[in-house]
């Protein structure tokens, strides 16, 4: 299994990517191969890299592949994400698709043309890189189709998986050998009217799972439950059941968020929760679960204004640079999962089985966090036991 991060640069935030300083690059990544990663995700911000539909900026991808570079240097590999999008509570969108120019991001045939332009370019210019593991499609881009999303671009799921399979294809052809993935939140597995729905996921080398305690979980079960750090293993176990035995996963992203994990917590909250899932509890690790990559590497800082509290605290590393408690407990949890990695593998036919109650998208909220299902799962999850989940 790999471990890894979310990069976040510790000065700037994304908005570094304006004025990039290799120096600083090159620092955080040593910092972040400190702490026993493996691998990163980075992104680089839209309206940067295409200002203009027709305009893709040389300098902006230059950029993007000098970051690669330096990662790689490091000793990390590296998965750029293409449409950016969404980011802490931001939305970044270049101005021909606002405003007088609005247009619905994934049904106009200009939005597409240009993200399709855009997914291509990164691509070829990625494919010749040898520390690029692959692309995806955006960060929770979906959320755009989200009916709570302000500005909400409306569609169908037939055109939400046309809007994938369009994308993902021009990646394709430009790197054959890519992994290639789109990322999404809660909504898609457990919003019953999102268009974007768990078949979706399966499009894709992997299955990408985001775990976020403050969207339903903690809000039911509060700061200190159990329930908090087992809920990234659910997702997975979830995950697996809609994509069958052999699909491989990852868990793209998972963090402590101190509206619910207190930073005193936070440490205890990534051994328990990467524990849960690499067999360290006692329990056969998650199968098919390839990669965790922690949410995120740095905090943000405390100069750049009108964030949500919880993202100033959300780093294995402060933003001066330094390495809190946090990131101690991840490097030390992710030696422990490499050196007991085979002791703990998951055997066929040693879970109990729960099946879910429908495969019917407009009741995925049946297997939600308040559902009788998840109850079920983690009575027998706190009593050792974790039980495996099917479609059928």
């Amino acid at each position: 299994m790999r471990f890894g991060v979310n990069y976040t640069p510790r000065v700037g935030w994304f908005h570094s990517w304006l004025d990039l300083d290799p120096a600083l690059v090159s620092e955080d990544m040593a910092t972040i191969r400190s702490i026993g990663a493996d691998h990163v995700r980075i992104f680089p911000l839209w309206p940067l890299l295409q200002p203009n539909r027709s305009l893709i900026r040389p300098a902006a991808v230059d950029d993007v592949l000098r970051v690669v570079d330096i990662a790689g240097q490091a000793g990390l590999t590296v998965t750029v994400d293409a449409l950016q999008g969404h980011l802490s509570s931001f939305d970044f969108l270049p101005s021909w698709v606002t405003s007088w120019h609005d247009r619905n991001l994934f049904t106009d045939p200009k939005a597409v043309s240009g993200q399709i332009r855009l997914v291509r370019t990164l691509a070829r210019e990625l494919s010749s890189r040898p520390h690029a593991d692959g692309l995806s499609l955006g960060n929770e881009f979906i959320q755009f189709a989200s009916a709570r999303h302000p500005h909400r671009s409306q569609l169908s799921a037939d055109e939400a998986e046309r809007w994938l399979t369009t994308l993902l294809g021009a990646a394709r052809e430009e790197w054959p050998t890519g992994e290639l993935t789109h990322s999404f939140d809660d909504d898609l597995w457990f919003d019953d009217s999102h268009p974007f729905t768990p078949a979706h996921a399966l499009l894709g080398d992997t299955t990408t799972v985001h775990s976020w305690v403050f969207m339903q979980v903690g809000p039911r079960y509060g700061s200190g439950h159990p329930a908090l750090p087992l809920f990234a293993r659910y997702l997975v176990e979830l995950a697996r059941a809609w994509g069958g035995p052999r699909r491989s996963i990852w868990l793209q992203e998972v963090g402590a968020p101190v509206t619910y994990v207190p930073n005193n917590d936070a440490p205890a909250f990534i051994t328990d929760t990467i524990a849960h899932l690499t067999g360290l509890d006692g329990m056969p690790s998650a199968r098919n679960l390839e990669a965790i990559t922690w949410w995120c590497s740095h905090d943000v800082s405390r100069d750049l204004t009108d964030f949500p509290e919880l993202e100033y605290s959300l780093g294995l590393i402060d933003s001066t640079g330094a390495i809190k408690p946090a990131g101690r407990a991840f490097r030390e949890v992710v030696d422990a999962a490499r050196d007991s990695a085979s002791t703990h593998a998951a055997s066929p036919g040693d879970q109990p089985r729960f099946v879910l109650p429908t495969a019917d998208p407009a009741r995925r909220s049946t297997t939600g966090p308040n559902s009788e299902l998840f109850d079920q799962w983690l009575r027998m999850a706190l009593q050792g036991t974790v039980p495996e989940l099917r479609l059928h």
